[in-house]
């Protein structure tokens, strides 16, 4: 079991009030003590000591169930909490490059009308449509190597001025890698994304450092566009079937709303730009390729 488990551990218990532990007073410490963490689990304070340590080795759902509910963990961390708790294997082969099946990318290329993204491991950016890439950026003229989401949102300043929301949209997108982190905590490129933004973001290490995890499905995202003006978004995140790691994001707007008519100006503008740019000879491919 790697020392990670007892990081999360840890974290999450120092994060907890001590709301209605009437065996104690005079605390010295934020957050539970290991004791007490046990006791509210039921379990004895030398197992959990040893869960914390890394001295114990495969602990059953039950003993993961009990500690999910003392530390208020969300469906999210409780997975992450499983994933971290399950013995490593390496893998003797790194993943094969993802791609974006043909079909995929003639039905998103197709939606005029909703922005649309396509994120694979480690928030990679597969494929996307023109509507998507009026929205957020464009992603096929980025280096191979840098055509990822979460380090767009980190290290690019027309990201932070896109989301009127920066601060809560870059913690989802930390909390989003630390999933995806658990369930695969032997990938190098990964390890490589991590240590890069930790370097060059002083955001990305301490919502790092907070071990907080994030599973998208759904929300709404507020932003501005500096052709159109603001927009409020919803967002439906859809798992696409024969791939797990793939996630198709789709964008709309509410009907007859002041974003609807932005959302539109800016179809209308990312037409136009298409249309000059096929003139000119100089297409953007709709895939992209060699995105892993």
């Amino acid at each position: 079991m790697s020392s990670a488990l007892g990081e999360f551990l840890r974290k999450c218990r120092a994060d907890t009030a001590p709301v209605e532990l009437t065996w104690e007073t005079g605390r010295r410490v934020p957050g539970l003590r290991r004791e007490e963490v046990a006791r509210l689990a039921g379990m004895s304070a030398d197992y959990y000591t040893r869960l914390e340590q890394g001295r114990h080795s495969s602990p059953s759902d039950a003993v993961l169930d009990s500690l999910a509910r003392v530390f208020g963990l969300d469906a999210a961390g409780r997975a992450h909490l499983a994933d971290l708790a399950r013995p490593t294997r390496r893998r003797k082969t790194p993943d094969p490059a993802q791609r974006v099946r043909p079909a995929m990318q003639q039905m998103i290329a197709s939606m005029t009308d909703h922005p649309a993204i396509i994120l694979g491991r480690r928030t990679d950016v597969l494929a996307s449509n023109a509507l998507g890439r009026a929205l957020l950026t464009d992603w096929p003229s980025l280096p191979p190597g840098e055509r990822n989401y979460a380090r767009w949102i980190f290290l690019d300043p027309a990201a932070r001025e896109a989301f009127l929301d920066w601060p809560a949209v870059a913690a989802e997108v930390v909390g989003t890698l630390r999933l995806y982190a658990g369930r695969n905590p032997d990938d190098v490129r990964m390890t490589a994304l991590v240590g890069e933004l930790t370097v060059r973001s002083p955001e990305f290490l301490t919502w790092w450092n907070g071990h907080q995890v994030h599973e998208r499905t759904n929300g709404t995202k507020r932003m501005t566009h500096p052709a159109v003006g603001p927009i409020t978004l919803n967002y439906e995140a859809l798992t696409l079937p024969g791939d797990d790691d793939q996630t198709l994001f789709l964008y709309s707007t509410d009907p007859g709303s002041p974003s609807h008519d932005n959302l539109r100006l800016l179809a209308l503008w990312a037409a136009g730009g298409r249309q000059r740019a096929e003139e000119s000879g100089d297409r953007q491919p709709v895939e992209q390729k060699g995105a892993r």
